[in-house]
């Protein structure tokens, strides 16, 4: 879904949500609302703000910010803390180089590190069209190669970890999500049935989660049906 940066960014109706908001937005919202309001919340985190402004004029692949530092904020509103990055290690950024050599993709992560230098943040670009030329000698887990962008973002641990956002020159904001908002407006940590990661990678990142937040809730581990 595209929206117009300025507009979300500047989106005062999102400044008083609480988890109440966020539960409210999540069972009355239409799919645009509920977009519109996820973005709108990540960018109260003027971290995500600064990260998205700063790659939004770079001669970049296909790109997106995700996982953590987006979910996390939304986490953080919805605890009513006035710390927005609090619990938040790093920022993912996920880009698609259909060049598949590690010079190609270097050459990208150093655009990007230097785009975001100065502002104190930790920021992970990764090639996610050779995710599958490594996974299986960090996970020992062999995964079919991912077609695009949303398809990489689909596979993360848990539901309410699988967005995005993207920065374009021309003040476009795209918004993916691949399982909506509901799981993650009402801080719940339910398995991603396209998940390519193992149960204990879900279990672990839960256990961590729920120390810095305890308002989750997590929900058992289901095999995933594969990909």
């Amino acid at each position: 879904m595209l929206l117009d940066y300025a507009d979300v960014r500047d989106h005062r109706d999102v400044d008083h949500l609480t988890a109440e908001g966020l539960r409210e937005l999540a069972v009355s919202g239409t799919p645009e609302a509920q977009a519109a309001g996820f973005a709108a919340t990540a960018l109260r985190n003027l971290s995500v703000r600064a990260v998205l402004e700063r790659l939004a004029g770079q001669d970049l692949p296909p790109w997106f910010l995700t996982a953590g530092s987006l979910f996390q904020t939304v986490w953080n509103v919805a605890a009513g803390r006035d710390n927005l990055t609090s619990g938040i290690r790093d920022h993912d950024l996920f880009f698609f180089d259909e060049d598949t050599s590690w010079e190609a993709e270097d050459v990208v992560i150093k655009r990007c590190l230097a785009a975001v230098d100065g502002l104190g943040v930790e920021l992970e670009p990764r090639n996610q069209a050779r995710v599958h030329l490594w996974y299986p000698e960090k996970w020992g887990k062999d995964i079919a190669p991912y077609c695009d962008l949303p398809d990489a973002i689909s596979s993360f641990a848990a539901t309410s970890c699988c967005v995005g956002l993207s920065l374009d020159s021309a003040g476009k904001l795209a918004v993916h999500s691949t399982h909506g908002f509901e799981d993650l407006f009402n801080l719940v940590l339910r398995p991603n049935p396209l998940t390519v990661a193992p149960q204990a990678v879900y279990d672990a990142k839960a256990e961590r989660w729920m120390q810095e937040w305890p308002q989750l809730t997590k929900l058992p581990w289901v095999e995933p049906a594969g990909r």
